[in-house]
């Protein structure tokens, strides 16, 4: 039996978000397994990883933008060629769920209101959720209004840290048929 070499496709991903809601944190805990608990301000790395589904290799780059406020400009880096966003708040800030409202209508204008530019949105750090200011109705409410997916996750307890990173590729591929997977799931991605 003669098998066919997998595809290898490159995915260029920008994780945005107002200051302090895990950015680094998800993006460390993603590629490395690591945790960090001390916070220092990014200002802007990109990260490398291989994420396998089916035939297909997704050779990654994971741009980990610094925070963003009203005034924030996005990086050339964070904004040219990239494939997908990650849409993050932290459910223990209002106001980081305020100001990704503000980030998303800031990169829909500068890429030229698409309205089907691939996003998710993600409220991080569950593991605070006595300390929850943002509910979970409020975040699916507002994926529901600009039409992406949904989910809440902990870097420190390693929720759905991979299920980020699949949902999102799910979303970058979902009108081809390079994975030629029914819509349901990615559940078949492994990290390299």
């Amino acid at each position: 039996m003669v098998r066919d070499n997998p595809v290898l496709v490159s995915r260029k991903i920008a994780i945005l978000g107002f200051r302090a809601v895990g950015k680094t944190s998800l993006t460390t805990k993603f590629i490395s397994g690591k945790f960090e608990s001390t916070y220092d301000p990014t200002i802007e790395s990109t990260f490398h990883k291989t994420i396998r589904f089916r035939r297909v290799h997704f050779a990654t780059d994971i741009i980990d933008t610094a925070g963003m406020d009203e005034y924030s400009r996005l990086s050339r880096n964070a904004s040219v060629g990239v494939h997908g966003y990650v849409m993050m708040y932290s459910i223990t800030s209002l106001q980081s769920f305020q100001k990704i409202e503000q980030i998303n209508t800031t990169l829909l204008n500068m890429l030229g209101d698409a309205p089907d530019v691939p996003r998710i949105l993600v409220g991080s750090m569950t593991d605070l959720d006595g300390q929850r200011a943002v509910e979970t109705s409020a975040g699916q409410a507002l994926a529901d209004e600009w039409g992406v997916p949904f989910m809440e996750c902990s870097s420190l307890r390693d929720e759905n840290i991979r299920e980020v990173f699949h949902l999102l590729l799910k979303e970058i591929e979902k009108d081809g048929d390079l994975l030629g997977y029914e819509s349901e799931s990615l559940g078949g991605c492994k990290i390299l």
